[in-house]
């Protein structure tokens, strides 16, 4: 059984005032069928052109990608596909309704029950009673669980999800993580981005880090964990960091990951530093390991420069 997704030796290249800039670093990665794969990076890392590869909205790279086996340069790798962008462009002024009702058309979907089938997905995203509103006329949360809507109504095998959790409030979250587990469940895969870092968490089979335009890892929440169970995470507050590979949160407030070792030192250099240590937790965290990773990619940097 091939791979949801399938990326082999991508690099991607722009040109900006003239000069050839590199905005994919040999991007080698897959997704397995039924598997959740969250992207995360900064902005400007490479996530969107990630996308717009796997969508042949960009054509122009090197290397190999694959949607269930077929080449992504080939319109019917992308049968059975779905994708939300982070800021869905809906046609405003439709329904809810006539939004998913055209989605089964475009995919050519004949159903007996159309008006139900589409209500139903309406409702599980709870905006049954919106149905027949305008989509201007709605809130930007409201429109991006339409849109959600919209995707899942087809039954795709691959969601493709940029930012899906943008502009939900905290039940809309919750609702969607929900049906995206459910969905998962069911045999779907899904690859999304996200800026949410405790959401990937949540979601994830495994998560891969991107940073302008290299992939500098990917991991399971299993294998983090097992990584780190020696790791804490230190925050204190001092006029200068102690140690050069702390993050500074705030002005005078920083952050260190430490393991246990060397934790009892560590609080002592606090203290013979005039600083107040504020809290010590376990470094359990996808936030901890991001950051992490973007200080000693940026120190490595400095190093070689």
């Amino acid at each position: 059984m091939p791979n949801a997704l399938e990326y082999k030796a991508v690099n991607k290249y722009f040109r900006s005032k003239g000069k050839l800039i590199q905005a994919l670093h040999n991007i080698n990665f897959s997704v397995a069928e039924g598997e959740v794969f969250g992207f995360v990076g900064p902005n400007g890392a490479g996530k969107s052109t990630t996308i717009k590869i796997m969508l042949d909205i960009i054509d122009d790279y090197t290397g190999d990608v694959q949607l269930y086996g077929v080449s992504a340069r080939n319109a019917d790798a992308r049968k059975g596909i779905a994708y939300v962008p982070e800021s869905p462009a809906l046609y405003e002024q439709f329904t809810p309704l006539e939004i998913l009702q055209m989605g089964l058309d475009m995919y050519g979907i004949r159903r007996t029950d159309k008006d139900a089938w589409c209500t139903q997905w309406l409702e599980r995203f709870s905006i049954g009673h919106v149905a027949k509103q305008r989509i201007r006329s709605l809130s930007k949360g409201t429109a991006q669980r339409v849109a959600l809507a919209h995707a899942l109504v087809v039954n795709p095998k691959l969601l493709v999800l940029d930012e899906p959790l943008s502009g939900l409030d905290p039940v809309g979250r919750k609702d969607v993580i929900e049906i995206l587990a459910e969905y998962k469940k069911q045999g779907g895969a899904i690859f999304f981005t996200s800026h949410v870092l405790h959401d990937v968490e949540r979601i994830a089979d495994r998560f891969g880090f991107i940073h302008k335009g290299e992939l500098l890892t990917t991991r399971s929440p299993r294998e983090l964990a097992a990584e780190r169970a020696d790791c804490y995470l230190v925050r204190y507050n001092a006029e200068q960091p102690i140690h050069s590979s702390n993050i500074q949160i705030r002005d005078s407030e920083f952050e260190i990951e430490v393991t246990q070792s060397e934790l009892p030192n560590f609080i002592q250099q606090i203290s013979a530093n005039n600083g107040h240590l504020l809290t010590v937790k376990p470094a359990v965290s996808l936030e901890t390991v991001f950051f992490k990773i973007l200080n000693e990619q940026n120190n490595s940097n400095q190093i070689s420069n």
